[in-house]
């Protein structure tokens, strides 16, 4: 089995594709470079695809590097056989690698072991042949020294024959197949602390049961934070007389002799006391592990519609942090996000400096050319609204409220204290509320994907996977939007293709030093950052002001010899013919298949150079809340409300109504018919109306619906 055979297998890709993409990650190439200008060599795969194939080789490369530490551990015990080293290479998962390594693998002593140093094997073996016409008889020449009775004898023998039907690759695959479709997760109360705080968030689980392979991935992972917090016990069970008559298949024979007996209740030891509980915290783990995709999924799929939310622009911000008795942190941003000045107003109780606080903010928009105004959606968020709506200004202001979630973590962060190393927490958090709004992706790669506050049980999934899986996602969204060379911060460069942390510190210190690049090839001048590392990153980096037009597109520098060439074809100059598509819509593009580069990439040139650099995303628009809503205790239910999908999970969308606390749709309440994938029915910072359903004040739970 190679490499290509075994993602073949499970992708059903092109044998071709997967061998072209697989060259080109030997080569260092990142998913967002040869998705986008390696179409040729791929046969057009997409990131996903890519994706899939990164995955699948290094579950691969982990599989191959197991085989060979197995191997070497059975043969330094001389009992690597032919066969079982064909079995052990042919193996197609770690599963069934780790069932042929089973009876060697070291493990603590077992009373199989204890057994076999009485020298009871031999009479195992007669058990389990069950060929003897007496096996008591037989088993009263184990007696001796150590063994002081036949019954002791068989005991023994009794040990060592569980221990190999639990090893028997046979066997474990028909209970795990059976564990696969028929086993029941159920979970029961701690009677003892039932009444505990905190116990009665999980109260649906004190009496719960249902098929493993159709629980949803949010009730599993809930169940066993349950267990993990010591309010519940879980397991995972299957019929037990099924199980026997599927072990007793491969071990009982039809005839019955003297053996029989022993035999039954071997099978019973083997199940009760090696079986169940190995595939039982086997199926469950299996489970987990479903469950830890789906739920990284929807964080993933939540995290990309954030970081693609829309964006203000190069606007003139003034951003506030809201509070009441500490006062809003006021900022003034200009249209690069850079700091122009930053105090403290107290609009609201206990001081309520109504007039000093207006006439401070009007002169504050007047005299930075402040075009709009964003403020935190955290404590006192609805009556800074309120306040700064009631001013009247000079100009046209646009007024947003922006998710700050995540910008505490950012302002206390690293990051944050090398770009503001004079100023403190709060003002750092006001800075990052105000840049959130003129482009949510460049400033929330600066904060830990997980503490911006989407997703479902993000603290309980594999940790490792959640990580990778984000930092793709963010990557993604990075080379897809494309970044600007000459603003991009550290944090934002380093998810380019081909740069990386070391790289974006190197650019942005260059950048100190020299000023602005003026071109993309200028990018080769910066110290480490070599051909490969500029093949890679080139496309994804914009330089609006570079002499050469090219340089703020998405055109590939290895492709601008082609662009030239469709420009003097059609005897224009390199600058008319870009965005002017009448011109490009007498290009043929079969004219221009040079070399390796074949229609995929023509095509994708043609429509860059119809909007070159043209941000994908829509912009961000004012949204109204509800002025008679405040507070929870303002809701009542069948109130029809305007309001923000702001995190999707498995079981439905919580929107912001413009309160403190969320409410929930649950999945059966966003549309008059079944409904099984959110994100089929609505998106992040989607605009939605809701009816309110139920409002339980003490919990802080509010039931939302979406069905008209």
């Amino acid at each position: 089995m190679t490499t290509t055979t075994f993602i073949l297998d499970r992708t059903g890709l092109p044998q071709k594709s997967i061998e072209n993409t697989l060259q080109l990650l030997d080569q260092d190439a990142t998913i967002p470079f040869i998705s986008r200008y390696r179409k040729e060599m791929t046969g057009n795969l997409d990131e996903v695809q890519i994706g899939e194939v990164v995955k699948f080789k290094a579950e691969f490369e982990e599989l191959e590097k197991r085989k060979t530490s197995v191997l070497k551990a059975i043969s330094e015990q001389d009992a690597l056989t032919e066969e079982l080293e064909q079995k052990i290479k042919a193996a197609r998962d770690l599963v069934q690698l780790e069932d042929l390594y089973l009876p060697y693998k070291k493990k603590r002593r077992t009373k199989a072991d204890a057994a076999r140093e009485l020298g009871l094997e031999p009479l195992a073996k007669m058990l389990m042949s069950q060929n003897s016409p007496n096996i008591k008889t037989a088993a009263e020449r184990f007696v001796g020294k150590k063994v002081t009775s036949a019954e002791e004898a068989l005991n023994g023998a009794k040990d060592i024959a569980a221990e190999w039907i639990n090893e028997n690759e046979a066997v474990r695959t028909r209970l795990r197949k059976l564990f696969q479709q028929k086993a029941m997760i159920s979970s029961k109360v701690i009677k003892k602390i039932a009444e505990e705080e905190g116990a009665q968030k999980f109260r649906q689980y004190f009496e719960w049961e249902e098929k493993l392979k159709h629980i949803p991935s949010h009730r599993l992972l809930a169940m066993l934070r349950a267990e993990k917090e010591g309010f519940v016990r879980v397991k995972v069970e299957v019929e037990q007389e099924e199980a026997y008559r599927g072990v007793s298949g491969f071990v009982l024979k039809p005839h019955k002799n003297s053996c029989t007996t022993y035999i039954e209740e071997i099978i019973e030891d083997a199940l009760k006391r090696l079986l169940f509980p190995a595939l039982s915290n086997e199926a469950l783990s299996a489970a987990k592990e479903k469950a830890d995709e789906d739920a990284i999924q929807v964080f993933a799929d939540n995290l990309r519609q954030l970081l693609l939310a829309p964006p203000l622009g190069n606007k003139r911000i003034l951003a506030l942090d809201p509070g009441f008795r500490s006062g809003c942190k006021l900022v003034c941003l200009d249209e690069n996000g850079e700091l122009q000045h930053n105090e403290t107003i107290y609009p609201h109780p206990p001081q309520k400096e109504v007039a000093m606080a207006s006439k401070k903010v009007k002169s504050l928009v007047n005299a930075y050319n402040i075009e709009a105004i964003a403020i935190g959606n955290g404590t006192a968020s609805r009556e800074t609204e309120i306040f700064i709506k009631n001013i009247r200004f000079d100009r046209d202001v646009q007024v947003f409220v922006v998710n700050e979630a995540g910008a505490s973590v950012y302002s206390a962060s690293k990051i944050a204290r090398a770009e503001f190393p004079s100023f403190d927490v709060t003002v750092r958090g006001a800075v990052s509320i105000g840049r959130r709004l003129a482009d949510p992706l460049a400033e929330l790669v600066k904060i830990d994907p997980k503490a911006i506050g989407v997703g479902q049980y993000q603290h309980d999934v594999d940790q490792t996977k959640l990580k990778n899986e984000l930092d793709r996602v963010v990557e993604s969204c990075v080379n897809n939007i494309g970044v600007n060379l000459n603003t991009a911060s550290a944090p934002l460069l380093s998810y380019v293709s081909g740069i990386g942390p070391a790289l974006a510190e190197n650019i942005v210190a260059y950048r100190g030093e020299n000023g602005e690049f003026s071109s993309r090839k200028e990018l080769l001048k910066v110290p480490r950052l070599g051909a490969k590392a500029f093949e890679q990153a080139a496309g994804f980096l914009r330089v609006p002001a570079s002499k050469n037009p090219l340089d703020n597109s998405a055109v590939h520098p290895e492709s601008y010899s082609i662009v030239e060439k469709m420009a003097t074809d059609l005897k224009v100059d390199l600058k008319k013919l870009i965005g002017n598509k009448e011109l490009i819509s007498k290009i043929t593009p079969e004219n221009y298949i040079f070399g390796t580069t074949g229609l995929p990439t023509i095509k994708d040139i043609l429509r860059e150079l119809e909007k070159p650099g043209v941000d994908p995303r829509k912009s961000a628009k004012v949204f109204e809340f509800d002025p008679n809503v405040k507070t929870i205790k303002d809701l009542k239910p069948g109130m029809k409300l305007p309001g923000i999908v702001n995190n999707i999970t498995n079981f439905g969308c919580f929107v912001d109504i413009g309160i403190k606390e969320s409410g929930l749709v649950h999945i059966s309440k966003l549309k008059n018919e079944f409904v099984s994938d959110v994100n089929s029915i609505v998106k992040l910072h989607q605009h939605v109306q809701v009816t309110v359903i139920e409002v339980d004040e003490a919990r802080k739970r509010i039931q939302l619906s979406m069905i008209d």
